[in-house]
C-alpha cells in the first residue's frame, strides 16, 4: 500500500458515501473538499479508470440520461482498500501558498506590492469564511442524523479556525509593514 495515490483514496472516500459521475466527483472537489484538497479532471478520470481496472470501483452507464453518463460505485474491495489507507500514518501535511512565497521574497518589490498581496489574500479568505460558517451551522443541526456529519464538522471547524487565524495574520502583517516602513 506504500505506493497508493492520494487521488485514489479521495475518490474512494467520495464513492463510499454515494455513487457519482466523474463530473460530480470534480464538483465535490471544487466545493466540499476545496479547503484542503484539489484535483483536476486530468487526474480524476485516469484514476477512475485505474480504480475500475483494479476492481476497487465499478462503472455503469446511466441509461436514463441523454448523455449516457458513467456512474461509479465503490466495491467491497475498494471499501477495504479505503479502510486500510485510513489506518496508515499521515505521510505529509503541507501548506503551499503563493502569497507567502511572494512575501518571502517581497524585499525585491517593496511594501506596496506586499500590502497588495496581503490585501488580496485577506479578501479571498473573507469571501470564503461565510461558507464554512454556514456549513458549521448545518452540520451542528444534523449531527444526530448521520455519524459521518461529525467527521465533516471536524474539517469545517479546522477551516474556520485556520481562516480566522489567516485574517488575524493579515492584520498583523499589514500593521508590521506599515509601522516599520516595509
Amino acid at each position: 500500500m506504500a505506493n497508493e495515490k492520494k487521488i485514489d483514496c479521495v475518490i474512494l472516500g467520495l464513492l463510499s458515501h454515494e455513487d457519482l459521475t466523474g463530473y460530480e466527483i470534480k464538483k465535490r472537489m471544487d466545493t466540499t473538499l476545496k479547503y484542503f484538497w484539489s484535483a483536476s479532471y486530468g487526474s480524476i478520470y485516469p484514476a477512475l479508470n485505474d480504480l475500475v481496472a483494479r476492481g476497487l470501483a465499478t462503472k455503469r452507464e446511466d441509461m436514463g440520461s441523454r448523455r449516457n453518463k458513467l456512474i461509479y460505485t465503490i466495491t467491497d474491495d475498494g471499501r477495504d482498500y479505503l479502510k486500510k489507507w485510513l489506518t496508515l500514518p499521515v505521510e505529509k501535511d503541507e501548506l503551499r501558498y503563493e502569497t507567502l512565497l511572494k512575501l518571502f521574497f517581497g524585499n525585491e518589490q517593496g511594501i506596496e506590492n506586499a500590502l497588495s498581496h496581503i490585501e488580496s489574500f485577506g479578501k479571498k479568505i473573507e469571501k470564503e469564511l461565510p461558507y464554512l460558517l454556514h456549513a458549521e451551522t448545518l452540520l451542528n443541526n444534523c449531527l444526530n442524523e448521520n455519524t459521518a456529519h461529525k467527521y465533516y464538522l471536524l474539517t469545517v471547524m479546522f477551516g474556520i479556525k485556520t481562516y480566522r487565524a489567516y485574517l488575524e495574520w493579515c492584520q498583523d502583517a499589514q500593521k508590521l509593514l506599515e509601522d516599520n516602513g516595509g
